[in-house]
């Protein structure tokens, strides 16, 4: 099983929109993408379908708003999708896309400084084009960066969120697909235990069985960043058991691993109802949670995730419009 041919599609399509305009970034996506290329975006992008749309919904505003873009990749890698049978290939990208925050975007005044705005992606190649893509990124993140940010504060620590600590994420050659099968196995195992988390003493002996003690969890703004299994279970674990209630399970659209690293993304993965508290909100009605978790394993452990959540869907579906709010001041 290989790879290749994907990857350095994946590769040859950011290479080109590294020299996209917001005049030609629709016919730039349209070079390698299907007629019919379905892409998920976060709210307020949502779903669209072929390149032009694309380029009309995010690119361009983005292009537009933030010069001389720069792709920062910390992780790529490749694998066959388990949700499906392991017969669609999907590649996986996570970083920065580095600008210069020029001119209005979504409503977020400019403060002409470097801007990062992180972001995960999950890409879909069959018959050597992308047909399917969900692009995950931090809006919230990009708001606070411009001194714009609209939450009360959050529980974790958010930063410009680095890639693996051993800076191996990267995977431009194939894996030992063997590798790729434990990383796989074991996440699936972490979610199995989540699932049955009741039957653990304590979050502690839940978290001990999949991952190492001093595992990092680089959570979305609105959330933040935790370290260690004690941290998590404080800063997080405790705060969204304990204030959301009727969890329910939606299952994930793609799941898949190469080598140490692998990850998964739904829509929407949850549904939940916050019980009152959750990110400084009252309680509410039921809210779809759009996820992408990716990790990287260390031997027989979890030891770093980066997890994105479509934060502003989730606050819109429970009355809060912070995009809204924005345009208004």
């Amino acid at each position: 099983m290989t790879f290749q041919d994907e990857k350095a599609l994946l590769r040859a399509h950011y290479a080109a929109l590294a020299k996209a305009t917001p005049g030609n970034v629709g016919a730039i996506l349209a070079e390698r993408t299907s007629d019919d290329w379905h892409w998920r975006g976060m709210h307020p992008f949502y779903e669209q379908h072929g390149a032009h749309a694309v380029a009309d919904s995010f690119w361009a505003p983005f292009l537009t708003a933030m010069s001389r873009v720069q792709r920062r990749q910390d992780i790529l890698f490749a694998g066959r999708n388990e949700i499906d049978g392991f017969d669609g290939t999907w590649v996986v990208s996570m970083g920065h896309l580095m600008g210069l925050f020029d001119a209005p975007f979504l409503g977020i005044k400019p403060h002409r400084r470097i801007a990062m705005l992180r972001y995960a992606e999950f890409n879909r190649i069959a018959d050597g084009k992308i047909v399917e893509t969900a692009m995950f990124c931090d809006l919230l993140h990009l708001m606070r960066q411009a001194g714009q940010y609209p939450l009360p504060p959050q529980t974790g620590a958010h930063l410009v969120q680095p890639g693996p600590a051993t800076h191996d994420g990267l995977l431009f050659d194939d894996a030992d697909p063997a590798e790729g099968e434990k990383t796989l196995t074991l996440v699936n195992r972490m979610i199995g235990d989540i699932n049955a988390h009741q039957r653990y003493e304590s979050p502690q002996d839940e978290l001990r069985r999949s991952w190492h003690d001093d595992f990092i969890w680089w959570g979305p703004e609105g959330i933040g960043a935790t370290y260690t299994i004690d941290r998590y279970v404080e800063q997080h674990q405790r705060p969204f058991r304990t204030q959301i209630k009727d969890r329910v399970y939606n299952g994930h659209v793609a799941r898949l691993a190469e080598g140490n690293f692998g990850g998964f993304f739904g829509w929407a993965n949850l549904t939940v109802t916050n019980a009152g508290g959750y990110m400084g909100l009252p309680s509410g009605k039921p809210a779809d949670m759009r996820v992408v978790d990716l990790y990287r394993r260390d031997g027989d452990k979890l030891a770093e995730n980066w997890i994105f959540i479509d934060m502003l869907h989730f606050l819109h579906m429970q009355g809060l419009d912070v995009l809204g709010r924005l345009k208004q001041t």
